[in-house]
């Protein structure tokens, strides 16, 4: 498939909405069929074992019930004919797919769960840095509607299983060097993943994100594509 990207420029409006990245789902909306290409060829399915419990830092990872999520958003190689080099992450949030481009035409294809700031920002960027395990820090603007978790904007909530960020946190930056505010990370939450969500940026399954988050290298080089 062919690639059109837009550069949108943020609004002050786009910012304050971008900082609720990665709060609790409340409310999902599931993707609809029509919004998934009409014939996708996978070359491989990763069976259910990259799903299974593990521990990672430390802490124990509980399994997916992956029989409980859509086949379509189980990690798979597929077939992903694009311009861009190797390397590149193209995220399609109307689809709610993440693909890692690799060689000869094909890609990583990873289930994603997409909040509305998730749909607030399209463009190119980079990933400037990562991490595992991240604090999570709710914007003052949450606080006010969830009085429960204002004592974690400056505090900010440690990595843990339930902390809304996830095993990985992926900060993409945009060409002059800005922070987009826009998020890749894990989620406990992986009933989510194929819906659009309350809030939030870029949610995968944390064993997805694990393996993504292995795959990416930090710096200019590392292009990330989001298509609306």
């Amino acid at each position: 498939m062919r690639i059109r990207t837009f550069l949108t420029a943020l609004g002050l409006s786009s910012v304050f909405a971008l900082t609720g990245c990665a709060s609790t789902a409340t409310k999902t909306t599931p993707a609809t069929p029509a919004s998934a290409p009409a014939f996708v060829e996978t070359t491989q399915i990763f069976g259910d074992e990259v799903y299974g419990a593990t521990t990672d830092a430390g802490y124990a990872l509980p399994a997916i019930p992956i029989n409980k999520v859509d086949k379509r958003f189980h990690r798979q190689i597929v077939a992903y004919e694009t311009p861009e080099k190797p390397g590149t992450v193209i995220v399609n949030t109307r689809e709610r797919f993440l693909y890692y481009i690799l060689p000869g035409g094909k890609a990583v294809r990873y289930g994603i769960g997409v909040g509305k700031q998730g749909f607030a920002w399209a463009g190119e960027a980079y990933v400037a840095w990562k991490q595992e395990w991240p604090m999570w820090h709710p914007p003052k603007e949450m606080a006010d509607r969830k009085p429960e978790v204002a004592r974690y904007v400056e505090a900010g909530m440690g990595p843990g299983l339930t902390n809304p960020l996830g095993a990985r946190a992926m900060y993409l930056f945009n060409e002059k060097g800005q922070d987009t505010l826009f998020r890749i990370h894990g989620s406990p939450e992986w009933n989510s993943i194929g819906t659009a969500a309350s809030s939030g940026c870029i949610r995968m399954i944390n064993q997805d994100v694990i393996d993504l988050y292995s795959r990416v290298r930090p710096g200019r080089s590392s292009k990330v594509i989001v298509i609306q």
